[in-house]
């Protein structure tokens, strides 16, 4: 009898073996695949906000003719809060723009505009006021739009200690939550302050780590990463499937906040060292391969006001086809 049961376990034994074998090829054997694909390009439209605030249906035009299959907007949008509306008025004149998110267009009229010309928004850019008083109308809005992913920028108020980036997590857990019913995933963006060590824990990878990976997800930012000493490649591959979203641009010069990264003001004193993506000192084609083998499936150009937008978007798509 016990002969019989030692056979059977270790027939069960080898099944398991088996199985895990195979589930391990059909992985490797998608990894594979995947990083033989090519990637479909996206921009984010804060790479060329005055092209797209002077003209946003000749600019979606350039922007498809030159081969790009997606765009990512920053708001505030028609049905952001009135807090995040008169937070960004207060910058418009100094960026040289007079319009939010669409231009003048109706969400349907952006809709129809972006499937005549074969591009998608996957994602697109909010923030936290609008998140946590208009959700239930941006939802609905942005449903109309075919979008997968809600994304918040950045956190643009008191992230000093760990318990605030516990509250962070929660939050992100109930909108992804609550997105999940539209079909619609919550994703953050890292802009630098995350990597600064507080309570004895990186804040960066306690939100990776505690937040619903079914309902939350990330987009990396491969400069402001770097720009706060971290590297990208070991965060994607540290987190796969995580990741969803990159924002792709390079750096003329290795670049580092000067303090913990968590101000305008230090972000903007990077701006001026931001490359086409392809130019710079980062290693955009390791990040790339990474990020393919880690299930990211957008790849932005994101160069920030980039000061000669037409000549950027047709550089970086150039140099990151070669690179992708």
């Amino acid at each position: 009898m016990r002969r019989r049961e030692a056979l059977k376990n270790g027939m069960l034994g080898l099944g398991a073996i088996a199985l895990a074998s195979s589930f391990k090829k059909i992985n490797d054997l998608m990894i594979s695949e995947n990083l033989e694909k090519q990637i479909a390009l996206g921009v984010q439209l804060f790479t060329i906000p005055k092209m797209v605030d002077k003209d946003f249906e000749g600019t979606i035009k350039l922007i498809a003719e030159l081969g790009y299959k997606e765009v990512e907007f920053f708001g505030p949008y028609p049905f952001s809060s009135q807090e995040a509306k008169d937070g960004w008025n207060q910058f418009k004149p100094m960026l040289g723009l007079e319009n939010d998110a669409f231009y003048c267009f109706t969400v349907e009229e952006t809709a129809k505009l972006l499937k005549e010309h074969g591009l998608t928004t996957p994602s697109m850019h909010t923030d936290f006021s609008s998140l946590r008083t208009k959700l239930d109308e941006m939802l609905d809005e942005v449903a109309k739009l075919d979008t997968k992913y809600l994304v918040l920028p950045a956190i643009q108020e008191e992230k000093n200690t760990l318990d605030h980036y516990k509250r962070f997590a929660e939050e992100f857990n109930g909108f992804g939550e609550k997105m999940s019913k539209y079909g619609i995933q919550f994703v953050y963006h890292n802009h630098g302050y995350e990597h600064v060590e507080r309570d004895g824990e990186i804040p960066m990878d306690y939100l990776l780590k505690n937040t619903n990976s079914d309902h939350v997800k990330f987009e990396l930012d491969i400069f402001w990463m770097q720009a706060a000493g971290a590297d990208p490649i070991e965060y994607l591959e540290n987190y796969p499937r995580h990741y969803k979203m990159l924002h792709l641009k390079d750096a003329s010069e290795t670049f580092r906040f000067s303090g913990d990264g968590g101000t305008p003001e230090q972000w903007m004193a990077g701006f001026p060292l931001m490359s086409d993506p392809g130019d710079g000192v980062y290693d955009i084609a390791g990040i790339i391969k990474q990020a393919k083998a880690s299930g990211v499936d957008h790849y932005y150009l994101e160069r920030d006001l980039a000061p000669n937008p037409e000549e950027t978007l047709k550089n970086s798509f150039k140099n990151l086809r070669e690179l992708s």
